[in-house]
């Protein structure tokens, strides 16, 4: 059974955001454009084989996108189909804390993701540094975005070194997930995957067939306990973005650390 580490299940109001017009353009279709009720998404993941999916709420510049409270109902309404994963608002750090820990707390939620194209801020500014620590006290994952971003905005922010190279070496103990794979700066994301423990890579964005060759080679290899399947639903449901698995000859036991164990141990789920 398959573990999908980044998931939305949106509004409307999500969907329509201008922002998100460039995708719509790589990736037409219902899912992309019309909000659908938890029963199609639950279907979706069954098509699939996702076992659980790491659905996680948004928040930007603007006020919330996704809201944490909807994320926390779908949670406890479907309790062994999704895991949360938080989502705040990097201006008010403190304030952010204090958010984090009550999802955290009441409602199980194992993770924070802060999309740094969002905020135009990388992730070692100084108002992440509040929520790294209280991630580690929390014993949560930190999940972000690495590489191009597919949205009119700059991809700056999502380059690995020396941004992600900086929270990795001062918070050790901080499980750390870059999303979207990290090209152009592939290699930049491996190194990192590869110098610190707990620094993991998510394949989310992308079909099987579109991983770069060095990826896969990594997959293979020493990283076969640091890459994780992620598909990006609804822009990108997970049946999508698991067509050509099979060519990528991955063998028994590393196929199955992508798609399951190494989620396990990346979430501390």
């Amino acid at each position: 059974m398959v573990i999908d580490a980044w998931m939305q299940h949106p509004g409307q109001s999500w969907l329509d955001n201008e922002i998100f017009d460039s995708l719509r353009r790589w990736k037409p279709g219902p899912w992309s454009r019309s909000a659908q009720p938890i029963e199609r998404t639950l279907e979706a993941m069954d098509a699939a084989g996702v076992e659980r999916g790491m659905l996680c709420a948004w928040w930007g510049p603007q006020g919330e996108m996704v809201s944490n409270d909807a994320v926390a109902e779908l949670c406890k309404a479907h309790p062994d189909r999704f895991v949360g994963v938080a989502s705040v608002d990097i201006a008010h750090p403190m304030k952010a804390v204090n958010l984090l820990r009550r999802y955290v707390e009441d409602h199980g939620f194992r993770a924070l993701r802060v999309l740094p194209w969002l905020w135009g801020l990388p992730p070692d500014d100084r108002r992440y540094y509040p929520l790294f620590a209280a991630c580690c006290e929390l014993d949560i994952t930190f999940c972000t975005q690495v590489g191009h971003v597919g949205p009119l905005c700059a991809s700056e922010p999502g380059r690995p070194i020396p941004y992600l190279d900086h929270v990795a070496l001062e918070f050790p103990d901080l499980r750390i997930v870059g999303g979207h794979i990290g090209v152009p700066w592939l290699d930049e994301m491996i190194s990192l995957a590869t110098k610190y423990p707990n620094v993991y890579i998510d394949t989310s964005a992308y079909t099987c067939a579109r991983y770069p060759t060095e990826l896969v080679r990594y997959m293979k290899g020493h990283g076969r306990r640091k890459v994780l399947f992620g598909s990006n639903h609804p822009f990108w449901p997970a049946t999508d973005c698991l067509q050509g698995l099979d060519d990528l000859g991955l063998g028994d036991e590393t196929r199955e650390a992508f798609l399951h164990d190494n989620a396990v141990t990346a979430f501390g789920l």
